[in-house]
């Protein structure tokens, strides 16, 4: 199954800050050279005035997702086995174009990735027939080709092109926006969660042969040629098997953004954060509260030039 990327901001960044505790720490010099020292309280200065105010809030948002859920050793194995039998040989070499350092800096995105899914999905509803549906659609491949458009209108110009016996391929390389426009929109054998939602929903309902209506999506809006439709090659296996994964896919396919960066944000705010760091004290306050303040900022400014 693919991995979840949830909109939650946030990043392997937050573990390379190393706050300091006391004096003694900050005074501790972390690098020396004949030009100079510098000590851990430069450095920490240095960092907390470049990337502060985000790394912060990441960390806390960690914190308060660790403090409601649990994502046990277990589950993040599983995950990075997942991958690395999706990758093969080649899963070192993933991971460095990805960014990742290392399997460990892959690892500490993993658990902070399903502390988010476990926050995010808690409420979503996933039904027994949703999960029969993505089931019996996992044994069936469709090659299909598309035309990717910007706006409905052009998308209403292509299909009256295509109804009028206009060639699929030729409109899509000279309409379609997506990189497959130069091959004819080809698009090759897909199934389940290759695609995204809407996409996936209209050509599991077409016929081979069959040319659908414009479909939106955030990508723009689809035309889409199913050419064939074949059982997979490898075997689904039982759905007891495969379930638990099934729901999880479904779960994230039904999620708003915007929705969920609101669920993620409502919890910090009721964790009560309180800030010590000067700068940084109203970085958790509610919205409505940080208006106010500036509102009385703003009047105590006019006063004083008054």
């Amino acid at each position: 199954m693919k991995k979840l990327a949830l909109a939650a901001t946030l990043t392997a960044g937050i573990f390379t800050l190393a706050a300091c505790s006391s004096d003694e720490a900050d005074s501790d010099i972390v690098v020396q050279s004949t030009a100079g020292d510098i000590t851990k309280e430069e450095f920490y200065e240095e960092l907390k005035d470049r990337n502060g105010e985000a790394i912060l809030s990441e960390m806390v948002t960690v914190k308060v997702l660790e403090d409601k859920y649990e994502v046990t050793d277990e589950q993040v194995d599983a995950e990075i086995e997942a991958a690395k039998e999706q990758f093969g040989d080649q899963f070192e070499m993933v991971l460095q174009q990805s960014g990742f350092a290392d399997e460990e800096a892959y690892r500490e995105v993993i658990y902070i990735s399903l502390l988010q899914e476990a926050a995010l999905t808690e409420d979503v509803e996933v039904t027994d027939e949703e999960i029969q549906e993505r089931y019996d659609r996992m044994g069936t491949e469709i090659d299909a080709q598309h035309i990717l458009v910007a706006d409905e209108e052009t998308a209403n110009e292509v299909k009256t092109k295509l109804d009028e016996g206009a060639d699929f391929a030729e409109l899509a390389a000279e309409y379609s926006t997506d990189p497959s426009a130069q091959d004819g929109g080809n698009l090759g054998y897909f199934t389940v969660g290759d695609m995204v939602p809407e996409f996936e929903e209209k050509a599991y309902s077409m016929e081979a042969g069959e040319i659908s209506e414009p479909v939106a999506s955030e990508f723009g809006f689809h035309i889409i040629k199913v050419n064939d439709k074949r059982e997979t090659e490898e075997p689904v296996g039982e759905l007891e098997d495969v379930k638990d994964d099934i729901e999880r896919d479904l779960a994230a396919s039904k999620l708003d953004m915007t929705k969920a960066q609101e669920k993620i944000n409502s919890l910090v705010q009721d964790a009560d954060v309180n800030v010590n760091i000067e700068g940084y004290e109203d970085l958790f306050a509610p919205p409505e509260e940080t208006e106010e303040q500036t509102e009385t900022n703003e009047e105590t400014e006019e006063e004083a030039q008054g």
